[in-house]
């Protein structure tokens, strides 16, 4: 640790200097200075950890001097000297914060004392700091469910502003602006090697969590349905040429990987957080265009971009040969349920404006889009049709006769397909998370354990895993982790007499002041007091 001087007498600087050996005792005497003014600037450019400071001095004196090193540098400690037995000047030293005061004179070996005193608490609270900010990285993945929770309560609405504005100060979000809008943003390799995901995809999503932060959207990850970004300003024009310049940035990023597609909807701008749910269904219309084509881009959800350049139904559109199955096939493969109704008003959209009117196009889109989605669920999942069946009436003269109740007819059908896919996905994720949690019991003790390290054993994707292991266990990984070498921990605690960082280091943690840190967080006392309480319970 570092260590400065200020002292006005030359003998007494001197004697400090010279007659402690502070290289022998771990410390490095970086600087001294005659007065506070000399003292500050130094100070500011050596940035020590212990200042020793006499308090009358020429200038600028030593209270001041540690209020102005207090203002800027909170964590640096300093000790106060005086000659002068004046209590005024212990009451200020105690307001400032300072950590000791002691008297001159003083012999080296007791200022040592003092400055040993010191560094063990700069040490403790190093500690406490580092201990902290690893918890706070563990825990990421249970901030970015909050995140996500967030999210959902801006786009469904039904919460107050100031109920949004409480939860996303929580999070540390700022959603004060006078102008809102989303863009939704789906990233995606086209190869499949989990090398690929995190080697191209992970670099992307930096790229993306970069450009929101330069133009500060809040970024929240949806895990597999992609990503949003919440832009905000004071003005349309600011916010247009926010999200304009973001996305020229994205696309510029996106063009470094040849093998990645993307696809982006961007909402309209609205005035306040209760009208967020609209910017959002603008931004959905367009991001389902995801599902209606094979080209990257960006798409502005409004009438006029999302309008169909067919105004009539003809002939032509009334041949099923029309209807391009691929699309919904691809809808089926990986769109999500929420989308559902999106995608099909943005589907019948691209038949031309007037193409749901017709009552025999009504007739053919439904009956299309049934048998593409049975031939889903017998082909792909491997279901029997009636899987399909159960879920959905029967198509009747009655549904077809209205337009409403056939777009209600035709999302139920893609919406329950989809169930039926997420299900038959579960179950094959829930063996996956069954080989993961195994992985856990065999492999908790190793420091390294981590979501990607799972990722790579279990060969599915982070997000995925992410996911899928947060549905079939009801938490997060890291929490699930935590809990269970925790569990580990006050087991060995109540039936060994180890050390407590011995019983950290078996338990995944090399860091003993991490694991106490730690174990004190989640169970509310540390090691110590809780195998002294478990032995009192147990006699």
């Amino acid at each position: 640790m570092k260590v400065f001087l200020v002292e006005d007498e030359f003998v007494v600087r001197e004697g400090i200097k010279n007659n402690v050996n502070w290289e022998a005792h771990g410390y490095d005497f970086c600087g001294e200075a005659s007065d506070g003014e000399l003292a500050y600037s130094m100070i500011q450019k050596l940035l020590p950890d212990i200042v020793i400071t006499d308090i009358k001095m020429p200038f600028m004196d030593g209270l001041t001097l540690s209020k102005m090193i207090k203002a800027e540098y909170p964590w640096m400690e300093i000790i106060l000297l005086t000659g002068y037995e004046d209590f005024q000047y212990a009451k200020e030293a105690i307001k400032i914060g300072i950590s000791c005061y002691l008297s001159k004179p003083i012999s080296g070996d007791n200022l040592l004392k003092e400055v040993d005193a010191v560094a063990e608490r700069i040490q403790e609270q190093r500690q406490e700091r580092e201990a902290a900010k690893r918890f706070e990285e563990e825990m990421k993945e249970r901030t970015e469910l909050e995140k996500q929770g967030l999210f959902r309560s801006l786009v469904t609405g039904g919460k107050t502003a100031s109920d949004l504005i409480e939860a996303a100060k929580k999070l540390s979000l700022d959603l004060t602006a006078l102008r809102y809008n989303i863009l939704l943003l789906k990233v995606w390799s086209t190869r499949h090697d989990a090398f690929e995901y995190s080697n191209s995809v992970v670099k992307a999503e930096d790229g993306i969590k970069a450009v929101a932060e330069k133009h500060g959207a809040l970024y929240f990850d949806l895990n597999v349905e992609g990503i949003a970004l919440l832009f905000k300003a004071d003005d349309d024009g600011a916010l247009d040429e926010n999200i304009e310049t973001a996305v020229k940035e994205l696309q510029q990023i996106f063009s470094e990987y040849h093998h990645i597609r993307y696809f982006g909807g961007i909402g309209q701008n609205v005035e306040r957080l209760s009208e967020i749910p609209e910017t959002f269904r603008w931004a959905s219309r367009a991001f389902a265009h995801i599902y209606l084509t094979s080209d990257n881009g960006f798409l502005y959800g409004s009438e006029e971009s999302l309008k169909s350049s067919k105004d009539e139904v003809t002939l032509s559109e009334i041949d099923p040969k029309h209807i391009d199955r691929k699309l919904i096939r691809e809808f089926l493969r990986r769109g999500d349920q929420a989308e559902a109704a999106f995608f099909m008003m943005e589907f019948i959209k691209g038949m031309g404006e007037s193409a749901i009117k017709s009552t025999m196009l009504r007739q053919y889109v439904a009956m299309d889009v049934y048998f593409c989605a049975t031939e889903f669920v017998e082909n792909e999942l491997g279901l029997p049709r009636k899987a399909l069946d159960e879920r959905v009436e029967e198509l009747s003269p009655e549904i077809l006769s209205d337009e409403a109740r056939t777009m209600e007819y035709l999302t139920k059908v893609l919406e329950q397909a989809v169930i039926l896919r997420e299900e038959d996905t579960r179950g094959h994720y829930k063996d996956v998370v069954k080989e993961a949690l195994s992985y856990i019991e065999e492999h908790y003790a190793e420091e390294n354990l981590s979501l990607n390290v799972l990722a790579a054993q279990v060969n599915v994707s982070p997000n995925h895993l992410s996911a899928v292991f947060r549905q079939q266990t009801g938490q997060p990984f890291i929490k699930y982790l935590t809990d269970y070498r925790m569990n580990e921990a006050k087991e060995l605690l109540s039936r060994t007499n180890k050390k407590s960082n011995e019983i950290g280091l078996m338990v995944g943690y090399k860091d003993p002041h991490y694991f106490s840190y730690l174990f004190k967080k989640t169970q509310g006392v540390n090691p110590t007091q809780y195998r002294s309480r478990s032995f009192a319970e147990s006699e």
